[in-house]
């Protein structure tokens, strides 16, 4: 094997870090099932190394680490195929090897499939062996395939899982530092604001007295949404809040924190929202409908058109449906998925935004058991609808029953 591909195998088990990890339930669950489908008392995973082999997960026998030559699974990694012998002592492969001499153990009956990554690396196999002689039939062989297979599947998912977790905290570190560096100027605007307030000139303009006065409302909103958006940012499977939240109200007040995005494109933002009341997190509803809004505003405008904007809300069976309707571009259909993706953009929106605006909304969706879609928009552009429990009744019904 050359050298490049040595490292290649080198750096495959190192990414799946399990090595010297804790047991693995699920694929000792799978040993058991390839010992039990070919009729033996022993199953093995092994991962081969440069030097050694490790079997991270056995029936039949405790898990141990051997040096590279004494392992039969190395004798046949580099064929990279399912092999079987009925007696290991008549192979030229096997018939020197300590666990067949009796050195190490007295296998007779072996066999074999490859542990095989996603990019072609064999880092490893699941064996199955007996100190009988024996047989497969070709189902069997077929199932241990399969198997090990499977175990690339619970490898893959391991290693995904932890590359998440890793992003997750480096995630909650980057919103760490952006929230210190964004609630300290909202602190020191929400200040300056409050001195305004005090201003005994500003009894001679009302005008202005008002726009102050809004400007800290919006100030203190965008703080309290900085701080509680932290916290959920760290705060990875905790439910958010249960509280009645008016849409109307909701609407109402994002609306006033995009008032500047509104007046300078024109736009026009209706609501239809009379009756629903949802129950969530009020700051992380905001933050969602925000979100829809703001992108509504965004990409309609720069579409060059004057951007119209429908916000609904209604009730849908035991659920709410809102949705945020525009007259833009709209999304194409092969990108209505792939907008919710972290760090994704939809063709007809290059440049208009980093992408994390809809994943968020996704994740907020989900996090109040909700669910989240794109459509064609009546208005001409993209409908964004969000379905939320409607727990409002679910409470009502629980209170008659009580």
């Amino acid at each position: 094997m050359s050298t490049d591909a040595h490292v290649a195998r080198r750096d495959a088990i190192a990414d799946y870090r399990i090595v010297g990890a804790e047991r693995l339930p699920h694929l000792e669950r799978l040993v058991a099932l390839a010992a039990a489908v070919c009729g033996v008392p022993t199953a093995v995973v092994n991962i081969i190394d440069d030097t050694h082999q490790h079997q991270i997960a056995a029936i039949g026998l405790e898990p141990a680490v051997c040096a590279r030559e004494d392992s039969m699974c190395a004798a046949v990694l580099h064929e990279s195929r399912h092999i079987w012998v009925t007696d290991a002592r008549e192979d030229p492969r096997f018939a020197q090897n300590p666990f067949v001499t009796g050195q190490i153990a007295t296998v007779r009956f072996y066999a074999s499939s490859p542990i095989v990554t996603p990019a072609g690396i064999t880092i490893g196999t699941l064996c199955v062996f007996d100190d009988e002689v024996g047989e497969l039939t070709a189902q069997q062989s077929e199932a241990l395939d399969t198997i090990a297979r499977q175990v690339v599947e619970i490898l893959e998912l391991r290693r995904v899982a932890a590359e998440l977790r890793r992003s997750n905290e480096q995630l909650a570190q980057f919103a760490s530092q952006v929230s210190h560096d964004l609630r300290n100027p909202l602190t020191a605007l929400g200040g300056f604001l409050e001195l305004a307030e005090d201003d005994p000139g500003l009894t001679d303009a009302p005008m202005a007295a008002e726009s102050v006065a809004r400007a800290r409302s919006v100030a203190a909103r965008m703080t309290d949404m900085v701080v509680d958006l932290l916290a959920y940012a760290r705060a990875e499977g905790v439910q958010p809040r249960r509280v009645e939240t008016d849409v109307a109200e909701l609407a109402s007040s994002v609306i006033e924190d995009l008032d500047a995005a509104i007046e300078s494109t024109g736009a026009s933002v209706a609501v239809e929202a009379a009756d629903p009341v949802v129950v969530g997190d009020p700051t992380l509803l905001r933050a969602l409908l925000q979100n829809l809004v703001a992108n509504a505003i965004k990409f309609s405008s720069a579409a060059g058109v004057s951007p119209r904007i429908a916000i609904r809300a209604e009730h849908v069976g035991d659920a709410v449906r809102l949705t945020v309707d525009d007259n833009g571009p709209g999304i194409p259909v092969d990108d209505r998925e792939r907008v919710f993706g972290l760090l994704e953009r939809g063709s007809t929106t290059e440049g208009t935004g980093l992408g994390i605006g809809l994943a968020t909304c996704r994740r907020i969706a989900e996090s109040h058991g909700g669910r989240i879609g794109v459509e064609d928009s009546p208005l001409g552009g993209a409908r964004v609808w969000v379905v939320l429990p409607d727990t409002t009744a679910t409470d009502a019904q629980a209170t008659l029953t009580a």
